[in-house]
């Protein structure tokens, strides 16, 4: 069996041959690129690729594939006394990522955010001996199996006295962000794109398609917005280079669903017939 990487999302699978579909793709919040579906293999694309790393915050580093491959998300690798934690995930594994993680402490958990970035967790935790925490929802779009999987469904599920997985749906059944109480008393989420962090860094937006641009239910968005009110949040990070949000996190989150519903409703929340957001 051979590990094939779908090129447009870094999806990966384990076949004799490569695969005729790639099942992330053909569902309607991805795409199979006009050229068609191509595939290569993580020792393919460790020969003309690399993992660059950045340090975004004490604690808190990003990794992302240069030049870009699949979506060209970041993964983030957050230490906490408890151990270090993989965000998300990139479908890149080389020797030098392989031998910096170890040199950081390995790694405790990996956790994910939605399917589009499921890529070669299956891998990465092998690696570094790390159970994949996904959320029960999302369960049918795992493409390679691993014992190293652990399914849940709650609401919420602590890692450690300072790291929560939050259930936030959205752009997934499942999808979940991470927050974590950072050092500095600060809540802080790693919101993948359940949470869009837009090229301002002052506002979110939230997606069902990011790109097909299909958007959420008003409905939807405002339970997202609800799920997350609970929490302290500062700062947040999304699933691109770039998208940080230093301050103000929780109020921008609030804000921008407010502006979402208003939008798409096309009713003004001083509308009297409109009942106000719970958040």
């Amino acid at each position: 069996m051979t590990v094939f990487l779908c090129c447009a999302c870094g999806t990966s699978f384990d076949t004799d041959t490569a695969p005729m579909v790639c099942a992330i793709c053909e569902e309607e919040r991805q795409y199979v690129p006009p050229s068609g579906q191509a595939w290569t293999t993580p020792e393919r694309l460790a020969q003309t690729h690399r993992n660059s790393w950045q340090q975004i915050e004490p604690g808190l580093f990003a990794i992302q594939t240069v030049p870009a491959f699949g979506i060209n998300q970041r993964a983030l690798l957050l230490q906490t006394p408890a151990g270090n934690i993989l965000w998300d995930c990139i479908a890149l594994l080389d020797e030098a990522t392989r031998q910096l993680v170890t040199a950081l402490g390995g790694l405790t958990a990996i956790a994910i955010s939605h399917p589009h970035y499921y890529t070669t967790m299956q891998d990465w935790a092998a690696a570094f001996d790390a159970p994949i925490y996904l959320h029960g929802a999302d369960q049918q779009w795992i493409c390679r199996p691993s014992d190293q999987v652990r399914l849940w469904e709650e609401d919420a599920l602590a890692l450690s006295d300072r790291v929560t997985l939050v259930h936030a749906g959205g752009h997934f059944a499942g999808g979940t962000v991470l927050h974590w109480a950072a050092d500095d008393g600060e809540g802080v989420l790693l919101a993948g794109d359940i949470v869009q962090v837009t090229p301002g860094a002052d506002r979110v937006s939230f997606m069902w398609s990011y790109p097909n641009m299909i958007p959420l239910s008003a409905p939807e968005v405002t339970d997202v917005a609800e799920r997350l009110a609970a929490w302290p949040i500062e700062r947040i990070y999304g699933a691109f280079a770039g998208q940080n949000i230093r301050s103000g996190g929780q109020e921008i989150i609030a804000r921008s669903a407010k502006a979402y519903v208003e939008r798409i409703t096309g009713r003004a929340a001083a509308d009297p017939d409109q009942a106000p957001p719970r958040w």
